[in-house]
């Protein structure tokens, strides 16, 4: 009947194409769980929730980006990054993880306990990867099971539990003769609670702990104040409501001739004496790693979450001068870096 055969070519292929439409044939495929393999030329979306500005958390949030260009992830060209920032507010944490669920994104990166906790909420059942990095204690904050184990959820990510019993250490050996240590934090952040809890079972019958609780930054001043008077020392651990008014913290403490021990570096840069601080900027590339291997089909609830792989000593001898306070040789000799 049909005698040209170019033509008999075509309508083999129409009805072949047709067919393979009717029965659902596709070349692209859907997101799967935790990020299957994407088609080719996808332009992924990653999401990125830090819970307030601070200059550790920054740090996070540029480590993981520089990392994500190394690893070929190119801002405009393969992804785009949505980056929001709830300033301290757990309300507005809850409404950017559910936009990001909305705005279906391939991978959420969390920065923080708050976030990290809202983002683990907003994604159950979705199958959207989560990726967590500074939280001092994934296992209380509910996000994984067990050290050493995958989550078998959509999560996984970078703990950094803070290395408090060495950074009492520290405080002892820079201050032998002190015997209360004030110390200041956000009760509501699950991470500070566990972290003065660890400070006060190991510092029992060494020194004498007095607390001082704030609610938001604009209680960090006054908050101080309460401690003038009434210790040797203070320490800050890392507590994202503190830090992000560390400004603050510092004046008052040099004002009234209180050494400031903090948990993140970047505090002894602005003034602090001295910590053994997470490298911040190290884990947000390191987080990067595990985005990325989502994103190249792997399942986040098949990754063993990490604990963070670089810590540094930081002391500032400048600050040591003011205070008057000669800092031992072993402490000196041991430091990665020293601020004059």
């Amino acid at each position: 009947m049909f005698k040209n055969k170019g033509f008999k070519k075509l309508l083999a292929i129409t009805v072949l194409t047709l067919f393979m439409t009717g029965c659902g044939v596709s070349n692209s495929s859907n997101n799967g769980e935790d990020g299957a393999n994407k088609p080719e030329g996808k332009v992924f979306k990653v999401g990125i929730s830090q819970f307030v500005a601070h200059p550790a958390l920054d740090l996070d949030r540029q480590g993981f980006l520089d990392q994500m260009r190394e690893d070929g992830f190119m801002e405009g060209e393969n992804i785009i990054f949505d980056i929001k920032n709830s300033q301290g507010d757990p309300n507005l944490t809850k409404t950017i993880a559910d936009q990001f669920v909305a705005d279906k994104v391939d991978a959420i990166l969390a920065i923080t306990t708050p976030s990290s906790q809202a983002a683990a909420q907003a994604t159950r059942g979705t199958g959207i990867p989560v990726v967590f990095i500074a939280v001092s204690d994934a296992v209380g904050a509910g996000l994984m099971g067990e050290i050493g184990q995958a989550t078998g959820t959509n999560i996984t990510g970078v703990y950094s539990a803070d290395p408090v019993e060495q950074q009492m250490d520290l405080i002892r050996e820079v201050l032998p003769n002190a015997q209360k240590l004030g110390v200041i934090y956000n009760a509501g952040e699950a991470n500070s609670v566990s972290n003065v809890q660890r400070i006060r079972e190991y510092l029992k019958g060494k020194m004498e702990i007095v607390e001082a609780t704030v609610a938001g930054s604009s209680e960090v001043q006054m908050a101080a104040q309460s401690l003038a008077g009434r210790v040797d020392a203070v320490f800050m651990p890392q507590d994202n409501t503190v830090m992000s008014a560390v400004d603050a913290l510092i004046k008052v403490c040099q004002d009234h001739d209180l050494p400031l021990f903090t948990g993140d570096t970047e505090s002894v840069k602005k003034g602090a004496l001295g910590t053994l601080g997470n490298d911040e900027y190290d884990c947000g590339r390191q987080g990067a790693l595990l985005v990325a291997r989502i994103l190249k089909g792997e399942k986040a609830g098949e990754i063993v979450p990490e604990e963070i792989r670089k810590r540094t000593l930081l002391i500032n001898r400048g600050t040591a001068e003011k205070y008057g306070i000669t800092l031992p040789e072993s402490v000196l000799e041991r430091a990665d870096e020293i601020i004059d």
